[in-house]
């Protein structure tokens, strides 16, 4: 069991490292994706996400893990739920149409600067 904890910790830790090489050469915002393992309604919403995939950078957090603990609190009978830079935007599937608007507000802030 522990090390499967630290196998998870190591690939949330990846993940954040690739998210800010990423983040560094591109405007794309983030989308982060409160989650655990197993969570087929997660794998559902990120089938869902698969087309718009090139206009977000995807951030998953594993609510189970022990330095989420807060995030567990929070969302432990919601998952999945998302962030959009930072920001709730939605829970328990995904809107499509609220994460369109919310891309297309977000690309044209970016092409004004």
């Amino acid at each position: 069991m522990l090390w499967f904890q630290h196998m998870q910790l190591a690939r949330y830790s990846f993940g954040l490292l690739l998210r800010n090489l990423s983040t560094s050469n591109t405007a794309l915002p983030v989308l982060t994706l409160f989650t655990k393992d197993p969570c087929p309604l997660c794998d559902e919403a990120k089938e869902a996400l698969e087309p718009y995939k090139n206009r977000f950078i995807l951030q998953e957090v594993d609510i189970t893990l022990p330095e989420n603990s807060t995030w567990y609190e929070r969302y432990k009978f919601d998952i999945p739920v998302f962030h959009l830079n930072g920001q709730f935007l939605m829970m328990h599937h995904v809107n499509i149409s609220k994460l369109e608007k919310q891309l297309q507000q977000l690309e044209k802030q970016t092409a004004r600067s």
